[in-house]
């Protein structure tokens, strides 16, 4: 990360942060580990979301690092709820098929996701943001940009009064393409990001075409072609 000291990583800026890690896949705690502990972050990991809840009763985390698709996410989320209240931010990793199943119910406080495969410095980003008590993007569950809302809950989004009609794909794109607005986004990054796989450049170009005809029916135009480079979102100027 490059940037004067007031951009420094929390983590480096006194007092070191405690980071709790639940996840189900070894890998996946072995990478959130060794990525955060080399940003200078204290890490303790669980295996599963009991155990979670039992790490975060017993000690004091200023993050965790959750995986929304853990199997026994839905027991926790039934019966064990309150346990979770004035829990510390929580950075979900989640795949596209389970964003629908992201889970307010855990209680209030601030959250994030990103979405697999996750990439390292993805995860540093959003954990300084949380730790900042800030966030890049609007709060979980409604995202928008200007006169564009998008609901997490629902995987609904609409422009002004209009409700916008998108297939999950689309939701995905257009997420994804509002959350870094103003980036140039490359067609192997959306390939990457909607599909988890490799899609030919004229299967993406439909799949922008179909959203732009769905989002850019008012002014000012959201969804712009860099030509040779990709795609961007945003106003032009902004």
């Amino acid at each position: 990360m490059h940037g004067n000291a007031d951009e420094e990583p929390l983590s480096r800026q006194g007092d070191r942060r405690d980071v709790l890690v639940v996840a189900g896949d070894p890998g996946d705690t072995e990478l959130l580990t060794t990525t955060l502990e080399s940003a200078g972050y204290r890490v303790d990991a669980a295996s599963g979301a009991a155990e979670g809840v039992v790490r975060l009763r017993r000690s004091r985390f200023d993050l965790v690092v959750w995986d929304a698709t853990l199997p026994d996410n839905r027991d926790l989320a039934r019966g064990r709820r309150l346990v979770l209240e004035n829990r510390p931010p929580v950075l979900f990793l989640i795949t596209c098929d389970y964003l629908h199943t992201l889970l307010p119910e855990l209680g209030g406080g601030a959250a994030d996701y990103v979405t697999e495969p996750f990439r390292a410095t993805e995860i540093l980003g959003r954990v300084e943001v949380l730790l900042r008590g800030r966030r890049s993007e609007p709060s979980l569950g409604m995202p928008r940009y200007g006169d564009l809302v998008l609901d997490d809950v629902t995987c609904r989004a609409q422009r002004g009064a209009r409700p916008l009609d998108l297939s999950p794909a689309e939701y995905r794109l257009l997420r994804h393409m509002l959350v870094n607005s103003g980036q140039v986004l490359s067609k192997e990054q959306i390939s990457r990001h909607v599909w988890s796989d490799f899609r030919a450049a004229e299967a993406i170009e439909k799949l922008v075409s179909r959203l732009r005809q769905k989002v850019d029916q008012e002014e000012p135009a959201l969804i712009h072609t860099r030509r040779g480079f990709g795609y961007v979102f945003g106003r032009p100027g902004v």
